[in-house]
């Protein structure tokens, strides 16, 4: 149970301005806590700190009573409401054995689940559908084989994967770029209230801390710190999720990549992962009989269902047989199969109202997973 000194002293250290995680660090290794810090005279930092980082720890800056009173009043509010210290029990080991681990981190929800066995799932914030498809149906089988799918709650792949875990055993943790109470992208507020009540949320940031490009790569290095291996579903050659696979890597963790279309620039990145040497995925269990034996969790959920593909009439098989599995405009498929334009549009209206096709921009369409 925290007291407020001890918070204060600790919130003083890691938000004052120009103080970053080495700096204190070597602080906390030399004087223990964040008190003996603060009970020193200014001149006794001179050996770790430069001038302007002594004068910034000289007095509490102006915003950090209102950060020190929401967060108070957060810690009371809930008893899913924590914070984890670097030097406890539980801190995750995984993380605990990467270059750069947080020294402290805010949770809410199942603090549990940070000794289960996870796997990091990240991708493109556009996915294609067949993306969005694959990355709900890997986390679910994943999570039900015993696994804690993390991710960013980003929109896209990372929102997809969270919502399969959920729907499987409810093992997902989100790792956040922002304070608790900056909730991002807005429109996952409902996902990230869900998340922090099935599962587990993480932010080393603090109450109110917005959305800054900086923060989501460091953000990165805990979700690929916490995890046995990086899943990366779809990914463009400059996109984030390459930063993560890469600090996976360097990590000595597993790197694992889905191919797609040649023609779709969000294959691009995973195919360059798989030259490198990721693991090209096409099945959940490709993944998992690349993990250490024992290392699963015990955690079962029953499936959502048989997994077998609804049926569909002859027609709509032809029109499914004729597609590929690659987006394909409406009069590339009208030539294929030499259809009118009427009944095609009609037994693909049919199809995506099964579920089966996904309609895509400029009037193009594509077969999802299982049809």
């Amino acid at each position: 149970m925290w007291d407020r000194a001890e918070l204060t002293a600790w919130l003083r250290l890691l938000e004052s301005p120009g103080i970053g995680l080495e700096t204190a660090r070597a602080l906390l290794s030399q004087l223990g806590s964040p008190q003996a810090v603060f009970e020193l005279p200014g001149n006794a930092w001179t050996d770790v700190l430069s001038p302007r980082q002594r004068e910034a720890l000289s007095q509490p800056p102006e915003y950090m009573a209102a950060v020190l009173e929401h967060t108070w009043n957060w810690l009371q509010a809930d008893a899913s409401h924590q914070i984890l210290l670097l030097g406890e029990a539980d801190y995750p080991t995984q993380l605990l054995a990467t270059a750069d681990p947080p020294l402290l981190l805010y949770l809410k929800g199942r603090r549990e689940l940070l000794r289960e066995p996870c796997l990091a799932m990240v991708g493109s914030r556009n996915p294609t559908a067949q993306g969005r498809d694959n990355a709900r149906a890997f986390a679910r089988e994943l999570s039900q084989s015993g696994l804690c799918i993390c991710s960013g709650l980003a929109l896209g792949v990372d929102g997809a994967a969270h919502q399969g875990a959920l729907a499987a055993s409810g093992a997902t943790i989100a790792v956040m770029g922002t304070g608790f109470d900056q909730i991002y992208p807005k429109r996952h507020r409902a996902l990230a209230e869900e998340i922090g009540q099935q599962g587990l949320l993480i932010s080393e940031y603090a109450w109110g801390m917005p959305a800054l490009p900086t923060n989501f790569p460091r953000r990165n290095r805990i979700i690929a710190g916490l995890s046995l291996g990086t899943l990366v579903v779809e990914a463009a050659l400059a996109s984030g999720s390459l930063i993560t696979a890469r600090l996976a890597s360097e990590a000595g963790r597993e790197v694992f990549a889905i191919p797609g279309s040649i023609h779709s620039p969000l294959s691009r990145g995973c195919h360059a992962l798989i030259r490198q040497g990721a693991k090209l995925v096409e099945t959940a269990a490709d993944v998992l009989e690349e993990l250490p034996p024992g290392m699963l969790g015990s955690r079962k959920a029953a499936a959502d269902g048989d997994g077998s593909p609804a049926l569909c009439s002859p027609a709509q098989q032809q029109v499914l047989d004729l597609m590929g599995f690659d987006p394909i405009g409406l009069d590339a498929l009208q030539q294929r199969g030499g259809w009118t334009v009427a009944d095609l549009q009609a037994q693909l209206l049919e199809l995506e109202l099964a579920g089966q096709v996904a309609r895509l921009a400029g009037q193009r369409f594509q077969r999802r997973a299982g049809a």
